[in-house]
């Protein structure tokens, strides 16, 4: 699974929940390496190898499986109430 493949399966996923979309930005760039815009093309994508060590320690294998869209929506759900819960956060 390539990581754009990985982001269009999380961006469908989150067509239908639009109180999660500011959450999923916020969670995308946390995930871009520092310097992002410097590399071509410019664009906030998790570094390749971060993303299958992620997807590696979430669904096991070889770390090419796809995120699963139920995960994808309740992660977020997750950081929105945390961030909730904490002074200064997202409302």
């Amino acid at each position: 699974m390539s990581l754009p493949q990985g982001l269009r399966t999380a961006a469908r996923a989150l067509v239908a929940h639009p109180r999660l979309w500011l959450v999923a930005l916020v969670a995308a760039a946390r995930l871009a390496p520092r310097g992002w815009w410097r590399r071509w093309p410019p664009v906030p994508w998790p570094d390749p190898e971060y993303w299958r060590f992620r997807m590696e320690t979430a669904y096991g294998g070889d770390g090419e499986a796809p995120p699963a869209p139920d995960d994808v929506v309740e992660f977020l759900e997750w950081c929105r109430q945390r961030w909730r819960r904490s002074p200064g956060a997202l409302r």
